[in-house]
């Protein structure tokens, strides 16, 4: 696959001869030729993204050292929190002024691809660069629309010391559900009251999703059909039913005041839950929930399919109506792959995916960072694909989170909260096809 052609460089020419004032036939000749080329237009690439402070400061150290190397380059930055970017980014795709360069999601690229709103980047040769499964993973209908920046993925974490304490036997790397739920059973035996094994996790649709998939029976949406296997969700909801009776999990009230990575609230940080779940991503914010503690890494349950997911799920993407699509291209590859830029990046946006250019700051990886890597490491051997919600689904995703809480607190029966979410799932269905 070959590589597009890398942007003309600013040409400057000085004519140094001076004007003659020919009258009549002269046998002197000008010294400005009618085939001196023009200079070529200087490219401003527009970009944006979202994230945290250091984020930005890093990344637009590297935008200035990307200009300082090409000549003709420049860039007109713009970033913002996740909020911030997720409310302005489709009012800029529907006045069709979109960046040429924005920062992309796993959850929201594939609504941007259906609408024709980002470049189909395949042809760009990252051989050597990044991992073919890995593009793989990520390509929509055989074709790349994100050059993906890093590794993501998901798996446990637990207070070693905290377990320990009480005689609970250890999780082990690639347990299955049977095994995780039998852990919770045991450690209630062992525990005082005011501490549980796991969290109820039943509000959170992903949660049960991981469950679905790794019984081999695909994601909630399935190619934009609605697939909830109503035997298989029944299952899922009692034994947390059962666990929520029987004290295995926080009971309604604290599990949902507990807000993650919080300090104040989150009830692992509190020891008040002993393992749970965390994504690569939040690594550095988990580990400074418990600074002095012995947090160890495990991998999600797995079924038949396999378990969890680890995959890139943050990209920079190309407006398909940029008119700088081969200059950005040249750029995104650069971004990805050269170690001076990896070095300032650092982990801004989680664990690089060049493996040279990880190698090149693992040296200098906080503990925090060296947990993500952990994480990253438990959930890859036999993580699933990440399964976003399809666009036309947030309806949906936010009923489920409703319907099931009031079936943590007991208000409306399971089978209820099922027929709602029936309802809801066939009105994304048709939204999406």
């Amino acid at each position: 696959m070959k590589t597009a052609k890398p942007w003309l460089k600013m040409l400057t020419t000085g004519i140094l001869a001076s004007a003659l004032v020919i009258s009549g036939c002269s046998s002197s000749k000008s010294s400005e030729s009618p085939n001196t080329p023009a200079a070529a237009s200087e490219k401003n690439l527009k970009i944006m993204w979202w994230g945290s402070d250091g984020r930005h400061e890093a990344t637009n150290k590297v935008l200035d050292l990307y200009t300082s190397k090409n000549e003709g380059i420049k860039f007109t930055p713009e970033f913002t929190a996740w909020d911030g970017y997720w409310s302005k980014l489709p009012t800029l795709s529907a006045s069709r002024t979109l960046p040429d360069v924005m920062q992309m999601d796993a959850a929201y690229i594939e609504s941007y691809v259906k609408r024709g709103l980002l470049a189909d980047l395949s042809d760009l040769d990252l051989s050597g660069i990044v991992d073919e499964s890995v593009l793989e993973n990520v390509k929509i209908d055989g074709k790349l629309y994100g050059i993906p920046l890093s590794y993501n993925g998901q798996a446990m974490v637990y207070d070693k010391a905290g377990l320990e304490q009480y005689g609970i036997t250890l999780p082990q790397n690639n347990w299955t559900w049977e095994d995780f739920f039998n852990f919770a059973r045991e450690a209630r035996t062992k525990l005082p009251n005011d501490k549980y094994p796991i969290d109820d996790l039943r509000n959170i649709w992903e949660w049960y999703q991981f469950y679905q998939t790794s019984k081999g029976l695909g994601p909630i949406f399935k190619d934009g059909k609605f697939n909830l296997d109503k035997d298989t969700w029944m299952e899922f909801n009692n034994i947390y039913a059962e666990f929520s009776e029987k004290g295995i999990v926080p009971k309604a009230d604290l599990q949902l005041s507990s807000k993650e990575n919080d300090p104040q609230t989150d009830t692992f940080a509190k020891g008040r839950v002993l393992l749970r779940g965390s994504s690569v991503g939040s690594a550095t914010a988990v580990e400074a929930l418990l600074p002095n503690g012995d947090i160890q890494v495990n991998s999600y349950p797995i079924g038949t399919a396999g378990g969890g997911w680890a995959q890139s799920t943050i990209f920079f993407s190309i407006n398909a109506e940029s008119k700088s699509i081969e200059e950005a291209k040249q750029f995104l590859k650069w971004f990805i792959s050269d170690q001076e830029a990896g070095k300032i990046l650092g982990t801004t946006r989680g664990i690089p995916i060049n493996s040279e250019v990880l190698g090149s700051i693992e040296s200098t990886l906080t503990s925090g960072e060296k947990l993500g890597i952990q994480l990253l490491d438990a959930a890859k051997t036999n993580a699933l694909p990440f399964y976003p919600a399809p666009a036309g689904a947030e309806d949906f995703t936010a009923t489920y989170k409703s319907e099931l809480e009031s079936v943590m607190f007991g208000q409306i029966t399971l089978e209820q909260a099922y027929e709602t979410l029936v309802e809801k799932g066939k009105v994304a269905e048709s939204n999406n096809s």
